[in-house]
């Protein structure tokens, strides 16, 4: 008998990276694949789910500027390079006949439904796959903050932020070996010892609206859906430090 599920409605912050696989850049198809059949697994079971994917593995916008580039003109480079990756994901899952919709922050009609939020809600109650691309369509922005904003805009219960790593980390577990990994944190945890889960804008935004944030390993099959059932996955960031009970 399948575990019956915490959450109902979630968005999930994909980073561009999480498609490199092992590569420097780019998008790998099986990895890319993976992903769209664990986000299948995920609809089936019964989950509303909505997506902000980034675009390091294309464009990063932060460290073209700091090479010279504007750094307005850097962020908007980037924010097209979300709309590539969602595209690519949008692709891999209608090949597996789940129903998904790209909205942008960023108009791109031919391609792309503007993000209005209350089409993005009817979307997830007919349970559609939503992709939020382009970020917040406004430079000086991270995906991360896109997130946290998409994720109170619908009504999403939970930030499922999906890395390379099996939660958060008191320093680098692969440069340190006595990195400590955190079971839960609070928000003010992540503020004051700048733990980089997401930035201190997202971070704040959940703050201020009680919306949890669970980071958990995405290279982990069947992570996703273990995570929606509510399992102890990752580190789960909250209001206390006692939020997995």
């Amino acid at each position: 008998m399948p575990a019956p599920l915490r959450y109902r409605r979630i968005l999930l912050k994909l980073s561009g990276e999480a498609l490199m696989a092992d590569g420097k850049y780019g998008i790998h198809p099986p990895t890319l694949h993976r992903i769209a059949g664990e986000i299948k697994d995920v609809i089936a079971a019964g989950v509303q789910l909505a997506i902000v994917i980034g675009g390091g593995n294309i464009f990063r916008g932060v460290e073209a500027s700091t090479a010279g580039m504007d750094r307005a003109s850097a962020d908007y480079m980037g924010m097209l390079a979300t709309v590539i990756n969602a595209l690519a994901l949008q692709d891999a899952l209608e090949k597996l006949g789940t129903y998904t919709r790209v909205l942008s922050a960023i108009k791109m009609e031919q391609i792309a439904e503007p993000y209005i939020r209350r089409r993005a809600v009817r979307h997830l109650e007919k349970d559609r796959v939503v992709i939020f691309a382009a970020g917040t369509g406004n430079p000086f922005f991270t995906t991360d903050t896109a997130a946290s904003l998409r994720a109170m805009e619908v009504g999403a219960e939970v930030i499922f932020k999906a890395t390379r790593v099996d939660g958060v980390y008191s320093a680098d577990p692969k440069k340190d070996p006595q990195a400590r990994r955190y079971r839960t944190l609070t928000y003010m945890d992540v503020l004051n010892q700048d733990l980089q889960v997401m930035d201190s804008t997202a971070i704040s935004l959940c703050m201020d609206n009680k919306l949890p944030i669970v980071v958990f390993d995405l290279t982990q099959q069947g992570n996703i859906l273990k995570a929606v059932t509510g399992a102890e996955l990752g580190t789960l960031v909250g209001a206390a430090k006692t939020a997995w009970a």
